[in-house]
């Protein structure tokens, strides 16, 4: 892989503790949830993790859009990243992306998912490993 941009982040004393981006843009506290026996007083993995797959899935979806000659609107995505043991007892992730695209019908934003789903890095990398429901809806009558 060429790489064409490396985020560098810093985390110290994991859920409990704190990360840092080395451009000083990100600098949470980071707080374990309370049904994880933490305080709830600071972000955690994966509130970060449902954000950073909101946003590049919307950025795969704007881009191939743009490719494609759509205009989708302001693509808004409900991500929810959740968290248990699956059945050996290790921790597993499961993810919901619900993905609107006000400007698009709903065969259009159906479409423009699953190509989207194709070219993101992070369904890309989770693929096969963890379950992800995407559900799609758009705002145009067809």
């Amino acid at each position: 892989m060429k790489a064409l941009y490396t985020a560098s982040v810093n985390s110290v004393g994991g859920r409990n503790g704190r990360v840092e981006s080395s451009d000083g843009a990100v600098r949470l506290t980071l707080a374990a949830p309370p049904a994880l026996g933490g305080n709830g007083q600071g972000a955690n993995p994966e509130q970060l993790f449902a954000a950073g797959y909101a946003a590049c899935f919307a950025g795969a979806m704007d881009y191939i859009a743009h490719q494609q000659k759509l205009s989708p609107g302001e693509i808004s995505i409900a991500s929810r990243v959740a968290i248990g043991p699956d059945d050996t007892g290790a921790f597993t992730l499961g993810v919901s992306l619900e993905i609107a695209a006000p400007g698009l019908t709903q065969a259009e934003t159906e479409a423009l998912v699953a190509d989207a789903d194709r070219a993101c890095p992070y369904s890309r990398a989770i693929r096969g490993n963890i379950e992800v429901t995407l559900t799609a809806r758009g705002g145009k009558a067809s």
